[in-house]
């Protein structure tokens, strides 16, 4: 077993050897966002975000951290390339959240197409608190259930269109564009995406894991918490230190690299205060 491939295993919880088929897939996806968390910690500090392997391989299998699409996606992909799956890459447009009167968005998703016997299907670690915990096939319309809810696929122009039924009518997420994506394009939207000043992954915070009966999703100083088939609870962190927590025993995310994080979590609050409207006099 290729060393990389063994370490993987283990941080995820699997042991090898595995065959390339879909239990396995199914395995991998739900074991993945247990264990590697999504977070945007690099770009939110001002840091690269590096997607050379050894690049990923050092922070999210050995360094004990996680990353967001591009980070987590392309280190899935290596896996199941070491395992002998036959895998493409694929680019997004992600839809949620707007209107239909709003410009065509940018392709800054990366997903997984992993061609099997029974079809094409797609893999995707990496789209935060509604990341899809298992394996959706491209060529059916039908709600497909997941760990942890169910999700569509429907063929859209220019492509496929995921939705997410996880809180009760079906939510658009993004749009995958056919056609395999050239590693050029992965590395402009992972630049646009980690380094543009508008960019959500610059101006806040994101973080999220599962665990089998719910999901755990961060999103700047508010930590919520979505059960399977039951209520979601939503809290808003108190300070720095309780944000900081969250970050490394809800998430689980090593922060111990990032010698800085405080002052930039502090942030967070300093805007969430000014954005308060005074008091009247």
């Amino acid at each position: 077993m290729p060393p990389f491939l063994d370490r993987y295993l283990t941080r995820i919880g699997l042991a090898g050897p595995l065959p390339a088929d879909l239990d396995t897939l199914r395995a991998i996806a739900a074991a993945h966002t247990r264990a590697v968390p999504f977070e945007n910690l690099d770009p939110f500090t001002g840091r690269d975000v590096d997607l050379a392997p050894d690049a990923l391989d050092a922070k999210l299998v050995r360094g004990g951290r996680g990353g967001y699409c591009f980070e987590q996606n392309g280190v899935l992909r290596r896996a199941l390339d070491d395992l002998g799956f036959t895998t493409t890459p694929l680019l997004a447009r992600v839809t949620m959240g707007r209107g239909p009167d709003d410009p065509t968005p940018p392709r800054t998703h990366l997903v997984v197409r992993v061609d099997l016997a029974s079809g094409p299907h797609l893999v995707d670690v990496g789209f935060g608190g509604r990341t899809p915990t298992g394996v959706l096939a491209l060529d059916d319309p039908a709600p497909q259930p997941t760990p942890h809810g169910p999700y569509r696929v429907t063929p859209a122009e220019g492509g496929v269109l995921v939705l997410a039924s996880l809180t009760g009518s079906p939510r658009e997420l993004y749009r995958i564009e056919p056609g395999p994506a050239p590693a050029s394009d992965v590395a402009m939207a992972n630049f646009w995406t980690s380094r543009h000043p508008r960019s959500g992954f610059v101006t806040g915070l994101a973080a999220a894991r599962a665990e089998p009966d719910r999901r755990f999703a961060l999103s700047d100083t508010r930590l919520a918490v979505h059960h399977v088939g039951g209520p979601s609870e939503t809290r808003e962190l108190a300070d720095v230190r309780a944000l900081r927590e969250a970050l490394e025993t809800t998430m689980r995310i090593d922060t111990s690299g990032l010698p800085d994080l405080d002052a930039h979590l502090a942030r967070l609050y300093r805007s969430h205060a000014d954005a308060r409207p005074s008091s009247p006099r």
